[in-house]
């Protein structure tokens, strides 16, 4: 089984203190810090771009999980990689035509690849990526729309996750959207090991028993 990873959401965090804000959350046992980067087209939502990436760059040595809400993410290959950013996940709605290229183009600028699907997308969709020549690490179940954090948990989104798990074992499956204390058992236990949480984790007096439940949740579930 692939091992817990617990990444709060930044898009929570206060972005005049990013720096300080990514170092907090790794004192408090963050494994990844997780970046939103929405294009204004694909979600409604603008929010960073590799700049606000190449700046944190400089403050932190973590593993910045990058998720592209992104109409074009060819577009965004070079610049991340060239600000440091450790994992770039797609969409795979956007990404059925070029996806190997994408995932080449990925893995060459130093990333880890991963993709993404909408709660309206059939898992189904997923599974050529997964298998193909040169394979995605990491599928993000969105657990809610993307676009906007502090949504709604959909745990009818966990029938996507158990069917992961049950078909690749090993694979990082990761979720995200309404993630927190009260949720987290359901994911855990259908499957999901990298555990992405906004509001749940920046919006508690105690952040740090926020990721440490999270992390206990899915370490005894697997």
């Amino acid at each position: 089984m692939a091992p817990a990873k617990i990444a709060p959401s930044m898009l929570s965090s206060d972005f005049a203190n990013l720096a300080s804000e990514a170092q907090r959350m790794l004192s408090f046992g963050a494994d990844w810090l997780h970046m939103d980067i929405m294009d204004g087209h694909f979600v409604p939502n603008l929010t960073i771009g590799a700049p606000v990436i190449e700046s944190l760059r400089k403050h932190t040595n973590a593993y910045l999980d990058c998720h592209l809400m992104v109409t074009n993410p060819l577009d965004y290959v070079e610049p991340l990689g060239k600000a440091g950013a450790s994992g770039f996940t797609f969409h795979v709605e956007v990404s059925k035509e070029n996806w190997q290229e994408l995932v080449e183009r990925i893995r060459s600028k130093g990333m880890r690849p991963g993709v993404a699907l909408k709660p309206g997308t059939p898992i189904e969709e997923v599974y050529p990526l997964v298998e193909g020549e040169n394979p995605v690490e990491m599928v993000l179940v969105m657990t809610v729309e993307p676009g906007f954090g502090g949504q709604k948990f959909m745990p009818e989104m966990m029938d996507k996750v158990r069917a992961l798990r049950k078909k690749y074992p090993s694979l990082d499956i990761e979720v995200d959207g309404g993630l927190g204390p009260s949720t987290i058992d359901m994911a855990a236990s259908a499957g999901a090991n990298c555990i992405v949480a906004g509001s749940s984790v920046f919006g508690a007096p105690k952040p740090e028993q926020v990721i440490s439940l999270l992390r206990k949740s899915v370490e005894e579930a697997q």
